[in-house]
């Protein structure tokens, strides 16, 4: 299971492939499909600000990778008719990297950083005086001689992007004046993303091929526009160019997906706990050595989709699996079997 955030079809991160059809993305919130909530509160933040005359407010946006955190960025930008600069937390390695962005931006102007959990330390405390007074504070010279520098930046919004916003220091987490979260997509909210990308792409598909895709799609648009891609491969060599239920059942059991969206890795975590581990208890780490894998990479893009579909449930003594677990692997749960008893 080596490498997995690179081979899966339906891994949440983005993929080299993904980058090529950035143009189907929304630009604005009428365009942007689903979180509703999080969609309604942005537009009236983004109305108040605009009519004030002021920049936004910091924003966070936290949730599992693929669920539009970087989209909305762009869009906020371009509802506020502002430039947006993106970046993420491990690219900004020292104070003196952020100070050039910060510096560089115009007024009202947003940067996000993607990944805010993974800044270094130094950088961050650097964005404290940026975000609360819009001001750098350089420090020049060395011992009893130094003195601080104080450097007025242009009003500019920070917008950050998590996957794990327990890890963000509470300073920095309480500078952000708005806080949402992203959740999974509805089933109807991920067809009709799929049936707007497909016209964008010039992709014939039936009301029941866009259903399939959206059934196995993890809740996650950026999923369901990558298995829309690959179907239309398929579509494209063996078929007439349509998507079709059928042509999707058949192309998605080929990749190994199936009817919820669940791939081989999802499957061999699942048997790993069942068939090695009677069920569970056991622990992320000793599930991470099992598999080979690295245990951030099994809690970011395994764990979050089967808790919600309630394959697994996370106790104090690790991870168990539940009836639902085993209905779905087509194995007996055994009478002494407690695991949804456990969450």
């Amino acid at each position: 299971m080596t490498g997995v955030r690179d081979e899966r079809i339906i891994s949440p991160q983005e993929l080299p492939d993904d980058l090529e059809h950035i143009s189907i993305r929304p630009k604005t919130f009428s365009e942007y499909i689903g979180q509703d909530r999080v969609k309604a509160n942005m537009n009236i933040y983004v109305q108040a600000a605009k009519d004030r005359g002021e920049a936004l407010d910091h924003v966070l946006f936290y949730g599992p990778p693929g669920l539009g955190k970087t989209t909305l960025a762009q869009i906020i930008a371009n509802e506020m008719h502002v430039q947006l600069r993106v970046t993420s937390g491990p690219a900004i390695e020292r104070p003196g990297d952020l100070a050039a962005i910060l510096t560089n931006l115009e007024p009202m102007d947003i940067l996000f950083i993607d990944e805010i959990h993974r800044i270094n330390r130094s950088v961050e405390e650097v964005l404290y005086p940026a975000m609360e007074d819009y001001a750098l504070d350089i420090i020049m010279g060395k011992g009893p001689a130094a003195r601080t520098l104080r450097v007025d930046l242009a009003p500019f919004t920070l917008i950050g992007a998590t996957t794990r916003a327990g890890l963000l220091a509470a300073p920095l987490r309480d500078r952000f004046g708005v806080i949402e979260r992203l959740d999974f997509y509805s089933h109807r909210d991920l067809e009709e993303i799929i049936k707007r990308s497909a016209a964008l792409l010039q992709v014939p598909i039936t009301e029941t091929g866009a259903g399939e895709l959206a059934r196995r799609a993890r809740g996650t648009p950026r999923i369901a526009n990558r298995l829309l891609r690959r179907v239309r491969d398929f579509a494209q060599v063996q078929a007439d160019g349509v998507i079709t239920e059928d042509l999707a059942k058949a192309t998605l059991d080929t990749l190994q997906i199936d009817r919820l969206g669940l791939d081989q890795v999802d499957r061999l975590f699942l048997e790993t706990i069942i068939l090695k581990y009677g069920g569970g208890p056991v622990g992320l780490d000793t599930l991470a050595a099992t598999l080979n894998e690295d245990s951030g990479t099994l809690e970011d893009m395994c764990e979050p989709f089967l808790l919600q579909q309630g394959f697994i449930n996370r106790t104090p003594r690790g991870r168990m699996a539940t009836p639902l677990a085993y209905k779905h692997l087509g194995l007996t749960i055994p009478p002494t079997d407690r695991g949804s008893a456990d969450g």
